[in-house]
């Protein structure tokens, strides 16, 4: 009897304390694999203990920050796995046999300054070797798919797009109304989510909410960039809120007047997808992946300097109920043609093409 293929998965970032897009891409990805491959054996790597996720096992191989390059391999050796395949795109150098991996976006390209000079440094090597190592890379937009192009030199033959999912509210989760007092903040308001830092551009956001009397502006997100948070917070019309928890997300999701989304450059913009499946408005701009993303259902400005057009986009749905009741059921339809279980379909789809080779 033949044995199963067996896949290991770096399964590192679905057990990082802060869910950015790769993380929240990691873990809705893993806990779907099992499933979408049922015939492969799926084995998941991790260098700590990471949430509880039905029907997943995890691995735990103790190590440093350089566990991908160290410990992992050590692991991919003794195991000789049929494939290695990593949810964001750190190809292990040593590791043995077929790799798959997939590239969320080129942001340490296109905005150098924001990250460190290690950082920037080893995103670059690791990326391209990526590109060298596999046969095949995913990439979760087109946007992104341009970018391993054009800064890379990709053979665009060599990049799968396969899309992200649109992560749905938690079934039990309890919002208390009351919250939203705890957290100083009151109706109405506009909704930025995001890390607070240039590339996601608040100060647009915030340029186009002070156009509207009466609306302030709520951000949800780590705090990269202090003295950008206490230039909002200067202003009198901004909330900043730093990290918050999933429940106090949900609250501000419903209670929005609209989500502003100006970001420079996204290489999947999931808060855009996160409101719309929750019946919120979204106002961005046309830049990098968020018309793919947005597509007829979002407001857009021309640019995210286009404050001007923000802010009527904005008025537009806050104060034209026709107009919002139209984005509204656009957005919801939108959000439905991107789902976790078609994510997983692709990649493992992908990953049988290269078992077959």
């Amino acid at each position: 009897m033949n044995r199963p293929f067996t896949i290991a998965v770096d399964a590192n970032p679905l057990t990082r304390p802060s869910l950015t897009g790769t993380e929240v891409y990691a873990r809705e990805l893993a806990r779907r694999l099992p499933a979408a491959g049922s015939e492969l054996e799926w084995v998941f790597y991790a260098s700590r203990p990471g949430p509880a996720i039905p029907g997943l096992d995890l691995t735990v191989l103790p190590g440093n920050r350089l566990w991908s390059q160290t410990r992992l391999p050590l692991e991919l050796w003794q195991r000789r796995p049929d494939l290695f395949f990593a949810p964001s795109h750190v190809v292990p150098y040593l590791a043995p046999g077929r790799t798959l991996t997939v590239v969320h976006d080129l942001a340490f390209e296109r905005f150098p300054d924001a990250y460190r000079s290690f950082d920037r440094w080893y995103l670059r090597r690791t990326t391209r070797w990526a590109l060298r190592r596999c046969l095949l890379v995913l990439a979760v937009s087109e946007s992104t798919r341009r970018d391993l192009v054009e800064l890379y030199g990709a053979d665009p033959e060599r990049v799968v797009v396969v899309h992200p999912g649109a992560t749905p509210p938690p079934a039990r989760l309890r919002v208390r109304e009351a919250r939203l007092t705890e957290l100083g903040v009151a109706r109405p308001f506009a909704l930025q989510v995001g890390r607070v830092e240039p590339r996601k551009n608040q100060s647009a956001a915030l340029a186009a909410v002070e156009r509207l009397p009466g609306l302030s502006l709520v951000s949800a997100g780590p705090i990269a960039d202090a003295r950008l948070a206490g230039r909002l917070l200067a202003s009198g019309r901004a909330r900043v809120l730093g990290r918050v928890e999933a429940g106090d997300l949900e609250l501000l999701y419903r209670s929005a007047s609209a989500l502003i989304f100006p970001s420079l450059y996204e290489g999947f913009g999931f808060p855009i997808l996160e409101a719309m499946l929750r019946g919120l408005p979204v106002v961005t701009v046309r830049g990098s992946s968020l018309p793919e993303v947005g597509g007829e259902a979002a407001l857009y400005a021309a640019a995210p300097d286009d404050v001007d057009g923000l802010a009527d986009a904005l008025r537009s749905v806050i104060e034209d109920p026709g107009c919002r009741r139209r984005v509204v059921a656009a957005g919801r339809r939108q959000a439905s043609r991107f789902s976790w279980d078609r994510t997983a379909a692709g990649v493992v789809q992908v990953i049988r093409g290269q078992l077959a080779r």
